[in-house]
C-alpha cells in the first residue's frame, strides 16, 4: 500500500524565508568571489532581491556560491548559518 507522498523539503526556501521575515543582515558570496552584504527583500525559484546600500539588486541563484546571516537570530546558528548552492 501507497501512502501519501510527502512533500519535497526545500531547505533554501525555509532558510531565506526565515532571514526576510527577520530582517537579517547577510553576506551573499557569488561564484565570481565578490561579496554582497544587505537584506533580503524577495526570492523566487530562480532568484534573490537583495538590498544594498539603500537599492535592490537581482542576483541569479545559479550566481551564489553562498549565504551566510551576518545578524543575531536563531537563524544564525551554526547548523543553518550558511547554505551553499552548487554551480549550475
Amino acid at each position: 500500500m501507497i501512502g501519501p507522498s510527502k512533500p519535497p523539503i526545500n531547505v533554501q526556501d525555509g532558510f531565506f524565508y526565515q532571514l526576510r521575515k527577520d530582517n537579517t543582515l547577510v553576506e551573499v558570496m557569488l561564484i565570481s568571489e565578490k561579496k554582497r552584504v544587505g537584506r533580503i527583500r524577495r526570492f523566487d525559484k530562480y532568484a534573490v532581491v537583495l538590498e544594498v546600500e539603500g537599492r535592490e539588486e537581482l542576483i541569479y541563484k545559479h550566481a551564489i556560491s553562498s549565504v551566510a546571516s551576518l545578524g543575531g537570530t536563531p537563524t544564525a546558528s551554526p547548523a543553518m548559518g550558511t547554505v551553499r548552492t552548487p554551480p549550475v
